[in-house]
């Protein structure tokens, strides 16, 4: 822990909103970025500064996670906000969003204010309540979205399940439109999934397991395009919907022609969709067991052409931590989820490795576009901003050991699996965590 000022020295400097990459460095003080590039040296530091020579690694923004379960409260034996910083900080994010699906779920402005307090107190990285969309999540009423807004929720979201009444999802807009709301929706139509344990298909029926077809992601999604449309249209100001994750072909079409409408929507996909397919389950294995699933081949590779596209906007690490009494039983039994926070930007640098994404393009997806949907300050490597930062070597190898993650659950999917890209160090507000 640092409050001195530090410099960051002999850098390759990663722009995310430009996607160019400069020799130099990088000062910081008081928490901020005060000045950046080739004149950033250790002759120029000063006596009172601690300079870090960075080698030639890559320093770029802190990433931002727009989707995790931390398990305070009601969860502390899979997650608590302590073991999830600390496997964000290993792993470069330095700011999380909470997904409100606790126990009992952040749905009032006590649970965001214990939540931010607990926050503060414990974590190593920036921790922000996304609030629920609906009371208790159930998809009835609505929560009190000012009153949660003005306590600090950054976003709305029902959790990992859809609100299924089109007209309390369309008042939930409404409210959000008229508080500038950000509305983070997971979509799936519950009656068609209900069933399912994964990706419906020639592989499931081989397994011999029910299969969960890629309509009933793309059927909610449509319907939420059309309640936007009918809330956000044409002279409206106000408010945005973000799909928490989109993971088909379907699902692109459907936000591609909203975008095209001018509506004002965003999308993310997943780490695991976007590097695993429905073949790595393998033989059962339980850790791939995710919601939405891993789906086909052509699917992945579509979200890759996506996201290098720019259709995606975000990554997210998805992150699900579940005990081993939830994962070692038979697969249709075996809860959904893995974990994410440690492994989500070595997994990414495959895609870069694999040449189908640009560097600058993966970590944009990661730090400054979650940044602008979000409004926050975070995510830029420029002067003025936050000095969330981190250095890495992209070339670095090594091989997940899921003993030495930092999680409290070790559900990981890639589990003993070599990777590439070791995060040396993590920065939040001008403090190396």
């Amino acid at each position: 822990m640092t409050s001195s000022p530090v410099a960051l020295i002999n850098a390759r400097l990663l722009d995310p909103a430009t996607g160019k990459e400069t020799p130099g460095g990088v000062m910081i003080e008081n928490g901020l970025i005060v000045d950046i590039g080739a004149k950033v040296t250790k002759a120029n530091a000063g006596e009172r500064t601690q300079v870090v020579d960075c080698g030639g690694d890559i320093v770029s923004p802190g990433l931002i996670d727009m989707c995790a379960f931390i398990g305070e409260p009601g969860a502390s034996h899979r997650e608590t906000i302590t073991t999830a910083s600390r496997a964000a900080a290993a792993g470069g994010v330095t700011t999380i969003v909470a997904a409100p699906n606790t126990n009992p779920p952040i749905d009032g402005s006590a649970s965001v204010d214990y939540l931010m307090r607990r926050a503060r107190d414990n974590a190593k990285v920036r921790v922000l309540p996304c609030a629920a969309l609906t009371k208790g999540l159930a998809g009835a009423e609505i929560a009190e979205i000012g009153l949660l807004k003005e306590a600090g929720a950054i976003a709305f979201s029902n959790g990992p399940t859809s609100v299924v009444s089109s007209q309390v999802m369309r008042r939930a807009m409404i409210y959000a439109r008229d508080f500038d709301a950000i509305v983070i929706h997971r979509a799936e139509d519950p009656e068609l999934a209900r069933m399912g344990v994964m990706n419906e298909g020639e592989f499931a029926s081989r397994l011999g397991l029910p299969g969960i077809p890629r309509e009933a992601e793309a059927i909610m999604l449509d319907r939420d395009m059309r309640l936007v449309a009918l809330t956000f249209g044409e002279g409206q100001q106000g408010g945005h919907y973000h799909a928490q994750m989109v993971t088909t072909t379907l699902s692109l079409e459907i936000i591609a022609k909203a975008k095209a409408a001018g509506l004002p929507v965003s999308c993310a996909t997943s780490i695991n969709h976007l590097t695993l397919n429905e073949s790595d389950i393998g033989q059962y294995r339980t850790f791939l067991k995710l919601s939405p699933p891993l789906r086909a081949e052509e699917e992945r590779v579509a979200l890759v052409e996506a996201l290098a596209g720019g259709l995606i906007d975000v990554i997210i690490s998805d992150h699900n931590p579940q005990d081993v009494e939830a994962k070692r039983v038979p697969f249709s039994e075996a809860e959904y989820g893995a974990i994410g926070l440690e492994t989500m930007l070595s997994a990414g640098l495959r895609l870069v490795r694999s040449g189908q994404v640009s560097l600058g393009r993966l970590i944009n997806a990661m730090t400054v576009r979650p940044a602008e949907i979000l409004g926050l300050p975070q995510g830029r490597l420029q002067k003025g901003a936050p000095a969330d930062l981190i250095r890495f070597d992209p070339d670095e190898p090594y091989v997940v050991d899921p003993s030495r993650l930092q999680s409290r659950s070790k559900n990981t999917p890639f589990d003993e699996a070599r990777m590439e890209g070791v995060v040396k160090l993590t920065m939040v507000a001008g403090t190396i965590v």
